[in-house]
């Protein structure tokens, strides 16, 4: 009830200042008393997965906190884990401003933001002040200006970095607003690409004696063939996790809305069933062999348990979350 009057203001304003006010509050915030306001006392319900026991299967979505300054915040709302990222090797400004939308009757957002982070030794560094002890994820990318031949190059950079502070490593090549980054989702490219990752991975281990598990985010926009194609790609490659799907280029049932035609990826409830059929597919082909983390257009618990039904093992929310606020997380714990 709380956050949905404290929402009601904070929508009057524009979404990327709203959002750089709330990352704020919440860094400084988040180790200390003051968190108070919105932190919440969530039931243990632990799922171990890639050989991690999450304490509850509900995580923050990538995006959000693409810098790691808020971490300490999300695990007090009750995260059973929390990914931070898309980081890059260098710092990036993104896209040209506005570059963020909402359509609110389809409970939606669109943006285009393009990777804007201040880098992978920021984020190292906000992770390390953090004292974080749940689990964390780290989601990589590529800097805008690295040419798709030289686009394993960054990934290897960055995967080098964040290592030693992650419990799990993604590596985004889904986004859209990227230019030419979905590309890496298909055939050969693929290949080399994970073949690359999973020889560093192997190398990082022995150098830090521990194994950091790497998912892959995928696309909702996806043929059946090319899902089918990936998964296969994932086992050949003994990837450890697979996260579907990222935001939709799609704009089915949104594009008479005002922004509806804004370029960038939607998320939120326009994405819900094109994300459940990427996880069922991917369920199929992968018939066990590596786990699966459900996330797009989750905003009820009903919603997170179709996710699961289709094939996931675990959950992530971002643009429910934008809309409900924390209440959402309990929800869904509690109904699990």
């Amino acid at each position: 009830m709380l956050y949905s009057a404290i929402r009601k203001i904070l929508f009057q304003f524009d979404p990327e200042k709203i959002h750089e006010l709330t990352i704020s509050s919440l860094k400084k915030t988040g180790a200390t008393p003051l968190n108070h306001f919105y932190k919440q006392a969530i039931a243990a319900k632990s799922v171990e997965v890639m050989g991690i026991k999450f304490p509850n299967p509900v995580g923050l979505a990538a995006g959000l906190d693409k810098n790691g300054e808020c971490i300490r915040a999300f695990d007090a709302m009750g995260f059973g884990f929390v990914e931070v990222g898309t980081v890059t090797p260098r710092p990036q400004p993104g896209n040209e401003k506005p570059r963020i939308f909402r359509l609110e009757s389809a409970n939606a957002i669109i943006n285009r933001m393009g990777f804007n982070n201040k880098g992978v030794d920021y984020l190292v560094n906000q992770v390390r002040s953090a004292n974080f002890t749940g689990v964390l994820g780290i989601n990589i990318g590529k800097n805008k200006d690295t040419p798709e031949a030289k686009a394993k190059d960054d990934y290897l950079y960055c995967m080098r970095k964040v290592y030693d502070f992650a419990s799990y490593i993604t590596i985004n090549i889904s986004s859209p607003n990227t230019p030419g980054l979905r590309s890496l989702q298909y055939g050969d490219a693929l290949n080399e690409l994970l073949a690359a990752l999973k020889d560093e991975q192997k190398t990082l281990q022995e150098q830090f004696h521990k194994y950091v598990p790497i998912a892959v985010k995928i696309a909702p926009d996806l043929t059946t063939a090319e899902v089918s194609d990936i998964a296969q790609c994932l086992i050949k490659n003994n990837i450890d996790g697979v996260i579907a799907t990222n935001t939709t280029l799609s704009r089915e049932g949104v594009e008479n809305l005002v922004h509806g035609n804004e370029q960038g990826g939607l998320s939120g409830e326009p994405v819900k069933a094109k994300s459940t059929q990427v996880i069922k597919l991917l369920a199929a082909e992968l018939s066990g062999k590596l786990p699966i983390i459900g996330v797009g257009g989750i905003a009820s618990a009903d919603d997170a348990k179709e996710k699961l039904a289709a094939g996931a093992s675990l959950i992530q929310i971002y643009t429910g979350f934008i809309y409900q606020g924390p209440p959402l997380i309990k929800a869904i714990v509690n109904a699990l």
